[in-house]
Formats: C-alpha cells, sequence, structure tokens
C-alpha cells in the first residue's frame, strides 16, 4: 500500500516518542494533546481518601484521650494499663503508614476494631478495684468513633453494620458498671445510642461512596469498551477507503495502459498491471469490517518482507518466529502501512544519497503474545521536536494508524544517533490510548483518558 510521502524534516538533536511531534492546533486534534478531562472518581480513589480520613481522624482521637488515660493509668493492673494502650496504639499506626503506602489497609483497620473490642469487654476484670467507681469515663470512649470507622472500611457490609451497633451496646453495658463510671441507665443508653447513630451514619456514607465509585468504574469500562470498537471500525473504514481509492487508480492507469497498447511489449506490461489490479481487487474484497476476521501473521510478514525487498535500498530483515500468530484485519492493515511509511521515511531522511548507512528490518514477538515490528538505520537522526506541524507522514501515516488499531509507537532518536522505529501490538498494558483526544469531555464524560506516558530515553538503533 502507497503511504503518504512525508517531507523532510529539520535536524536537531534530543529524545522523543512519536507522540510529541509538533505543537500546532492540527496535531492537538489529531494525537490528543488538547486538554483532556479529569480522571473520573474511582473505587481505588474512595477507598484511599475514606482510609486516610479515618487515620487522621483516629490520631486525633487518639491524642484526645491521651491525657485521660495517663489520669487512669495507675487505677489500671500495671500490665493491662500499658498493653492496651501501647497495642491499640501500634495498630492505629499501622492504619497510618498502610494509607500512606496504599497496602495492607484493610488489615490494619480491622485490627484496631478488634483489638478495641477487646479492650472494651476486658476492661473490668483489669482494674486494681473493680468496685471501685471511676471518676469520668473510660479513656476507650474517645476511640469508639474510630473503631466503628475501621470495621466501616475492613469488614463486609453485614458484619460491618453488626460491629457498629455491638460495640455501643458492649459500652453501654460497661458505663453502668462502677469500673465505666457507674452511670445511671438513661445516660449509659443515651452514650451508647449516640455510638452507634455516629457510626451507622460513617458506614452509611463510606457504602455510598463505594457504591457510587463502582457505578462510575463500571461505566467508564462501559464506555471504554464502546471508544474501543468505534476507533477500530472507524480505522478499518478508514483502511478500506485508503486501499478502494488505491485499488481505483490502478485499475484506471491499466485501462489508459492498454487503450495505449500499440505493441506487444506494451500489450504484456498491459497484462501485468491487469493481473496486478485484479489481485489488489481480491485482497480489497477480502477484507471485511468484523471484529472477528483475523489472519495469519505469516501474510502480514510476508507482505512487509517483500515490500522492504522492492525498496531500492535493501534492508537487513530478521524474523523470529511467531508461532501461530493471528491478528484482525484492520490491524494487519494498520501494521503493514506503518511499517512500510516507517521504511520510506528511513530511506528519504537517513541520509545523502549513496551515503554508508544500513536498515534493519525486525519482526518478533512480544511480552502482550502480539508482534513487534522495528525498522533502524545508522543515518543522521533528527530532533522530533523540531518536526513542523504539517508534517503528518511520521504522526498519522505510523502512529495515528497503528494506535488506532490497538497498537502503540515508539521513536529512538538523536542527532548522529541513527533512528528506530518500534512498533508494538498489542499496545503495553498501561499505556495511555493517545486518541482520547479525539472524543471531547462531553461526548465521552467518564473516559477519562488523561495524561503522557513516561517519556522513552532514545538510543542508539540496534
Amino acid at each position: 500500500m502507497r503511504a503518504p510521502r512525508p517531507a523532510p524534516p529539520r535536524r536537531g538533536s534530543g529524545p522523543a516518542r512519536s507522540r510529541d511531534f509538533g505543537a500546532d492546533p492540527l496535531e492537538a486534534e489529531l494525537l490528543g494533546k488538547a486538554r483532556q478531562p479529569r480522571k473520573p472518581i474511582s473505587r481505588a480513589q474512595i477507598e484511599t481518601v475514606v482510609s486516610r480520613s479515618v487515620a487522621g481522624v483516629g490520631v486525633v482521637f487518639a491524642l484526645q484521650a491521651a491525657p485521660i488515660m495517663f489520669e487512669q493509668l495507675p487505677l489500671r493492673l500495671p500490665a493491662a494499663g500499658v498493653i492496651g494502650p501501647v497495642t491499640l496504639a501500634v495498630t492505629l499506626a499501622f492504619v497510618v503508614l498502610a494509607t500512606i503506602f496504599k497496602a495492607g489497609i484493610r488489615t490494619a483497620t480491622g485490627a484496631v476494631a478488634m483489638v478495641y473490642l477487646l479492650a472494651l469487654v476486658a476492661w473490668p476484670f483489669l482494674m486494681r478495684d473493680p468496685e471501685r467507681v471511676l471518676d469520668g469515663v473510660p479513656w476507650l470512649w474517645f476511640l469508639c468513633t474510630v473503631a466503628t470507622s475501621c470495621a466501616a472500611i475492613a469488614f463486609p457490609l453485614a458484619w460491618a453494620a453488626g460491629y457498629t451497633v455491638l460495640v455501643p451496646a458492649v459500652y453501654g453495658v460497661l458505663r453502668v458498671t462502677p469500673s465505666g463510671g457507674g452511670a445511671d441507665v438513661l445516660l449509659a443508653s443515651l452514650d451508647a445510642v449516640y455510638a452507634m447513630l455516629l457510626g451507622q451514619v460513617v458506614l452509611i456514607i463510606i457504602f455510598m461512596l463505594r457504591q457510587a465509585a463502582a457505578a462510575v468504574d463500571a461505566a467508564q469500562l462501559n464506555a471504554l469498551d464502546r471508544y474501543a470498537l468505534a476507533v477500530r471500525q472507524h480505522a478499518t473504514e478508514t483502511e478500506r477507503v485508503e486501499v478502494d481509492s488505491i485499488v481505483h487508480d490502478t485499475v484506471l492507469a491499466t485501462l489508459l495502459s492498454a487503450a495505449g497498447a500499440r505493441s506487444a511489449t506494451a500489450a504484456r506490461l498491459a497484462s501485468v498491471m491487469a493481473r496486478k489490479a485484479l489481485d489488489r481487487l481480491e485482497d480489497a474484497g477480502s477484507a471485511s469490517v468484523s471484529d472477528e476476521t483475523v489472519i495469519p501473521f505469516d501474510s502480514l510478514s510476508r507482505r512487509i518482507r517483500e515490500a522492504a525487498a522492492a525498496i531500492a535500498s535493501s534492508f537487513v530483515v530478521v524474523q523470529r518466529d511467531l508461532g501461530a500468530l493471528a491478528l484482525p484485519v484492520h490491524a494487519s492493515e494498520a501494521l503493514y502501512s506503518a511499517s512500510v511509511q516507517a521504511m520510506v521515511n528511513s530511506l528519504e531522511h537517513a541520509g545523502p544519497a549513496g551515503s554508508a548507512v544500513s536498515r534493519t528490518l525486525t519482526i518478533s514477538p512480544n511480552l502482550q503474545g502480539g508482534c513487534t515490528i522495528e525498522v533502524a538505520d545508522t543515518g543522521v537522526g533528527f530532533d522530533p521536536a523540531l518536526v513542523p506541524g504539517e508534517r503528518l507522514g511520521l504522526r498519522v501515516s505510523i502512529q495515528e494508524r497503528v494506535t488506532s488499531a490497538g497498537g502503540s509507537v515508539a521513536v529512538h532518536t538523536g542527532i548522529g544517533l541513527g533512528t528506530r522505529i518500534v512498533i508494538d501490538w498489542p499496545r503495553p498494558a498501561g499505556e495511555a490510548d493517545h486518541l482520547g483526544g479525539l472524543f471531547t469531555p462531553e461526548q465521552l464524560p467518564v473516559l477519562g483518558l488523561g495524561g503522557d506516558p513516561a517519556p522513552v530515553e532514545a538510543g542508539a538503533p540496534s
């Protein structure tokens, strides 16, 4: 397939990825460099915010309870007076660390909830004089809300709801005992109901936030699936239009050649052109927009190798076994067109005519279970940042075409370092889809396709 012919780029220095080319509005529209919508709220973000909020409140309440704990320390058994507070402090510190490093949050918060419940149950049995009426309230009261909030994070909904009822009820019973302050039943009941209501409110808020975040995540995944399907269909249709236009030109040229044939040589040439036109028509007719249509990679590899052999400056072709790999038609056409364009770019821009430039075409499997096509040369290299925005050969004919088919393109280049274009299919996990800029926030409000991938260091061609 004939690829667009790019103009020679300006030369400079420095590494870049292919999506960094240009800085004009056209490039922003084509490659998604316009301002992206903010990433929507997700379940992971909600969990982080909630857990850090509970950890911060827990530290504040623990500091508030510390003076009262020291006042009541002489009334407790020596071991209980130290071990209980230290254990709670350590588990609360684990919660803070877990929220910072985003690991083990449920385990840490569950430990706080269980240690608090054990401390509450064991309170009357660890007093020096269980019959002595405590002056004030047990210091554990100030951490009751922290414990119920930790339970809301750590436990399933039913268990957390039961915990927010059980713990305040246990505290209410403790409150009427001498070691709990000897409060009357009404005051103890009010304290217990207050703790229950506060715990239930926190649980409801956390549960609703989780449900909303899960709904957003589901909507985002659904939108991404629909977006990917639309992009694939668009890419396939674009390739079909391009192939049809080229085939039309080939057929027209063949008819004109046949009409003007005045010798046996001209007739044979017209015959050869007609056979090639029929072959291309057959290839175009066999392509289907169905996502289920796949072709063996051997067929694509053979086409790429034939294109490399037809180029005036020969490429050293290295192919490694890809087994029984098959790929969709739209991906096959995109990889073929991008590979041919990369080889044409190397031929035109790697160096002046007659210069000793070696060129390599490498076709190999990759870690994504797909293929990697690498076009490298030892030419003069260039600075992608200086390529004018109107030069669309590398950005559109290679990068956008491959990205729309689910792949990715990386460019390694620099002045005097040659150029190496690496085409991967499918796109490596975690790499952003650069076509996100083709859609406005109003069209796809939950996609959140923002952020640039980390830059790739330039290197000498292999």
